[in-house]
């Protein structure tokens, strides 16, 4: 298979039905699902089954025991599991459009990872998209979305079908080419050159300090979030805590200075494993 997708989720059964809806309906059929699971129950499990005939290769679930917020530890997991060389991130609550697995394959080089973007929409568009809206795409409509809560900005721009137009916003916006986990794509032997996610990090930019220690190993980032569209359904955010964010950033400010690409905490837990 050409990619595998990593999708991490958390008792969000109806979005992460969506999510799926968006997946099964893709231009590339050539990729695997990979969902992150981070202790949700059984609705999860039935939701995930509901979808096994609707994609090439069979769903891979990858569930660990409620215990908290354990993110980086369960993203670790899927990363093993996965049976491919080439591995794209995204959230239980990004619904993709159409081409997007066909626009990460088409923009991945080596030595790069691909940083992308989303559309976020107000809770009142969230609970409006239907299944149906999926398949067939409407809910990528500008018009649909004006129509249906969403407020008429420049931000819709990032919904553009059109690839000249794309190519030249992904160059010209002033947004950083960082690790997005909700939508971002690399290759599987980079993320085991730096152990993967650093399991010590609760919420709050634990991609984008990844995406850090990438770039200390000399991997650079491409920019496509005009290219790889996804809409974002609203949600609360009840695992946010400030005192973890600030230990995040500071963390994450000492391995930039320091130039760390391995971390013990991460895929392999100890050090001594290491392979050079």
């Amino acid at each position: 298979m050409k990619l595998s997708v990593i999708i991490t989720t958390y008792n969000s059964e109806e979005w992460l039905q969506k999510v799926l809806t968006g997946y099964s309906v893709q231009t590339e059929q050539d990729f695997e699902v990979v969902i992150a699971d981070d202790g949700s129950t059984e609705k999860t499990k039935e939701v995930i089954e509901s979808f096994e005939t609707q994609f090439k290769f069979p769903i891979v679930h990858v569930w660990q025991e409620d215990n908290g917020f354990q993110k980086c530890k369960i993203l670790n997991k899927a990363i093993l599991k996965a049976n491919s060389d080439y591995l794209l991130f995204t959230d239980g609550d990004c619904i993709p459009r159409k081409d997007f697995v066909a626009q990460h394959l088409k923009h991945q080089e080596e030595g790069y990872f691909l940083s992308g973007g989303y559309f976020k929409l107000p809770m009142e568009t969230s609970h409006k998209i239907s299944l149906e809206n999926i398949k067939n795409q409407n809910c990528f409509s500008i018009s649909w979305l004006i129509k249906n809560g969403v407020s008429k900005t420049f931000k819709l721009s990032k919904l553009t079908k059109i690839s000249i137009f794309a190519s030249f916003m992904n160059w010209l916006t002033p947004t950083k080419r960082t690790f997005n986990g909700h939508n971002t794509s690399c290759f599987k032997r980079d993320l085991l050159a730096v152990n993967g996610f650093n399991e010590i990090m609760q919420y709050g930019g634990l991609d984008r300090e990844l995406g850090e220690r990438l770039f200390n190993y000399g991997i650079l980032s491409k920019q496509i979030r005009y290219s790889a569209v996804c809409l974002h359904l609203d949600h609360a955010r009840a695992y946010f805590n400030q005192e973890e964010w600030n230990k995040n950033l500071a963390l994450r400010a000492y391995n930039i200075k320091n130039n760390i690409t391995w971390i013990s905490t991460g895929i392999i837990k100890d050090a001594n494993l290491k392979k050079e």
